[in-house]
């Protein structure tokens, strides 16, 4: 069922970020779908004009471990609100020296290390392979790069992503072995996401905020609570950055056409779906 509010961007980062003077007629909406409960009750408002909705991802007293994300209900939900852009923010850790903490990254492309997690719509009858060469959309990224710049945020465009499973940090031989595959950053949530919002339709693009070295360099190992004081530090400049980029979103122009993969990637035929799939699906395939 598509829900009666709408929004055409939809944020994924913390709870915090929807904390934003800018936002305007904001309230809070819960949304039923067919995978479950979101993370959260989902923040809906305006920002200059531009409907946006807020999903705390690990919910908004942190209480879902990065395995534990309802993905699919996530999506399914913010579907039914009428989004077509997800910007997803999330803390990373820098396997680079030249990535610093309080730096932003904009990747282009990861690697999915997780184990176990479902990542996909299509089963119990529906079959379809969705291409991932360039998993998120570059004209997102590039404008959220720009912008994030013009605001003199440090900010580097491209980059591998490698997700791994959490929600334990690496060890030191895990991360020496990350930077040698030639890695840039490591987070534990946006494979899962990303693989699902491409089957969604969606013009997805993540912004990687560094908190902090992983634990490859030698005084600067990876804690709770370094990585805590740092994202907060980043907090203010996403705000600051989502108040610039989600009113130029809209009018992006996308040269990958991200909405279109789904409907050529569905091998199985209409009739050979189970009817309870196709209809818990129907959403998503359109």
């Amino acid at each position: 069922m598509v829900s009666k509010h709408k929004a055409e961007i939809a944020v994924i980062g913390g709870s915090g970020l929807y904390r934003i003077d800018e936002l305007k007629d904001k309230r809070e909406i819960r949304v039923k779908t067919p995978f479950g409960n979101p993370s959260d009750a989902i923040i809906t408002g305006k920002i200059s004009g531009i409907p946006v909705a807020f999903l705390p991802r690990h919910g908004r007293k942190h209480t879902i471990l990065p395995g534990e994300i309802p993905q699919r209900a996530n999506m399914w939900a913010l579907k039914s609100l009428g989004v077509s852009t997800i910007i997803s923010a999330s803390a990373v850790g820098s396997l680079k020296a030249g990535l610093v903490p309080t730096h932003f990254v904009f990747p282009d492309q990861f690697v999915d290390e997780t184990k176990g997690r479902v990542s996909t719509f299509f089963c119990g009858g529906a079959v379809g392979h969705v291409p991932m060469a360039h998993p998120f959309c570059g004209a997102v990224s590039a404008m959220l790069c720009a912008e994030a710049r013009k605001l003199g945020i440090r900010s580097h465009r491209g980059g591998t992503y490698v997700c791994m499973e959490g929600p334990a940090f690496s060890t030191k031989a895990e991360s020496l072995y990350h930077r040698r595959m030639g890695y840039d950053i490591i987070g534990m949530t946006v494979a899962t996401e990303a693989k699902l919002a491409r089957e969604a339709g969606f013009h997805y693009a993540p912004v990687s905020l560094v908190t902090d070295y992983d634990c490859w360099k030698e005084g600067e190992e990876v804690d709770q609570e370094k990585v805590s004081g740092t994202l907060h530090k980043n907090i203010e400049n996403i705000r600051r950055l989502l108040v610039k980029a989600i009113p130029l979103a809209v009018s992006l122009k996308c040269h990958a056409h991200c909405p279109d993969f789904t409907k050529t990637s569905l091998l199985t035929a209409r009739e050979n779906i189970p009817s309870s799939v196709y209809k818990r699906l129907s959403l998503i395939l359109g």
